[in-house]
């Protein structure tokens, strides 16, 4: 079963285009991350914050990856780091064309 991991984090940047060319590399390695389908990267500059949501293949998975992002966040001076685990009700998911 596919679970959705949730992060977030308060963050004064980059964003837009300036957080694409800072953190190119970092998304082209977590594409190498055990378990992981898709990321998608989230930012509102207005609210300060920064993070992301993740589709993994199970939920081992998602907390290995949990685990070791929220060390390296935390590496980089990074707290009130929030997160959120879902499985995902594939069935009703795909209904609303949901990329499983």
């Amino acid at each position: 079963m596919p679970v959705l991991l949730q992060i977030d984090f308060p963050s004064t940047g980059p964003f837009a285009q300036e957080m694409t060319q800072a953190f190119t590399s970092l998304a082209e390695s977590i594409n190498q991350e055990t378990g992981l389908i898709w990321k998608i990267w989230t930012e509102n500059n207005d609210t300060q914050e920064a993070g992301g949501v993740y589709l993994f293949d199970s939920m081992e998975n998602a907390k290995s990856y949990l685990a070791m992002h929220s060390a390296r966040l935390e590496s980089f001076g990074i707290t009130n780091i929030r997160s959120k685990i879902f499985q995902v009700n594939t069935d009703l998911s795909k209904i609303n064309h949901a990329p499983l």
